[in-house]
């Protein structure tokens, strides 16, 4: 069956691989690839579908209400897989407004547009809300993050998120739109713009820079491969229960510090390096304000009732992600140095 299908922020990081496998899985779908192209998004992320009959790019913001109706109005979308999101801790609290411009004004936009477009005809439509576990705030003890577990943002990015987590519940319960969601644990992988900390580490190892620590390195995360999700919102868009979340986790948790240690010891190996070198790098800062000590995602529903498993243990994930970034140090050098507005204006002119 023939879908139109807006996906927003396709030019980020889980954006990007999210439109690959879509416009390579599903040539009878026409993607439409929506994105602000921010410092975060990068058209390079996807230069091998740019010109994939089925594919097509959009310069919008979200945030623009009248942008949004007009573009439904014109393309009517069937279903929305919803990614833009401003989505760095440290910059919502330097930024706090522009994190709920974005993510949730932003959101609260395109519901509008997607009721207003459904309008008398909700059959085949769906609205895919994509976010993260931080809304469930830290966990003390040794339990994990359930879909019922109650929101406890800490963060202004991770109470924006919430925030708009609520519009989509509310426009499902008030307005009846055929919504879903899905909060996910961190991801890695190729693509992931450098202030995030895998990413930054291998390009600070690789160029002798310090490895700045918050505070002891005592907070955990979970990790998941950024394709792994990319697959389970594949499962969630065709096989999730209208009105359910589902959570997206790896069953992969790690210190921030012995998680940097797995880094350092890979790119010793792959730089040739005495294994230790690279861990002298590291210098403990002052930890972040509201700085969660702990995320841990119970993915068995989405396993039980989807099928969906991760496919990649860390160590050797981190492999495949060090080979991306050693193998493509123009994409990081560009993307460090702004260079990228250069390839946006060669391809794409001024629209």
């Amino acid at each position: 069956m023939s879908k139109k299908i807006l996906i927003t922020g396709g030019a980020g990081f889980i954006g990007s691989h999210v439109v690959r496998l879509f416009v390579n899985k599903y040539p009878e779908y026409e993607i439409y690839n929506l994105d602000k192209l921010t410092y975060a998004g990068n058209l390079k992320n996807i230069t091998d579908i740019e010109k994939a009959p089925n594919y097509h790019f959009i310069r919008t913001d979200i945030v623009d209400a009248t942008a949004l109706h007009t573009l439904f109005s014109i393309h009517q979308f069937d279903s929305v897989i919803h990614l833009a999101a401003e989505s760095h801790v440290d910059r919502s609290i330097t930024n706090p407004l522009e994190f709920v411009m974005t993510n949730v004004v932003g959101t609260v936009n395109l519901l509008n547009a997607a009721k207003e477009c459904w309008k008398g005809n909700m059959d085949g439509k769906l609205f895919y809300h994509v976010s993260t576990d931080e809304v469930y705030g830290s966990l003390h003890d040794g339990s994990y993050f359930l879909e019922n577990t109650p929101y406890d943002p800490q963060s202004p990015y991770s109470a924006s998120k919430a925030s708009s987590d609520h519009f989509v519940r509310a426009y499902y319960n008030t307005y009846k739109l055929p919504v879903v969601l899905s909060n996910c644990s961190n991801n890695y992988g190729p693509n992931q713009f450098p202030e995030k900390l895998i990413p930054l580490f291998i390009n600070n190892i690789r160029n002798y820079k310090p490895l700045p620590v918050y505070g002891k390195g005592d907070n955990v995360r979970d990790w998941l491969y950024v394709t792994d999700h990319a697959l389970a919102i594949d499962d969630v868009f065709h096989k999730g229960k209208t009105g359910e979340t589902y959570n997206i986790g790896g069953f992969n948790e790690w210190t921030n510090l012995e998680l940097i240690k797995v880094v350092c010891k890979a790119m010793d190996k792959k730089l040739g390096r005495p294994e230790g070198e690279s861990e002298n790098l590291i210098v403990y800062v002052t930890d972040r304000a509201g700085h969660d000590l702990r995320y841990a995602i119970d993915a068995n529903k989405i396993m039980k009732e989807l099928g969906w498993e991760p496919s990649l243990q860390f160590e050797e994930g981190i492999e495949r992600t060090i080979e991306w970034y050693m193998n493509n140090q123009q994409w990081m050098d560009e993307v460090t140095s702004g260079d990228y507005a250069g390839y946006y204006a060669e391809m794409y002119g001024n629209k």
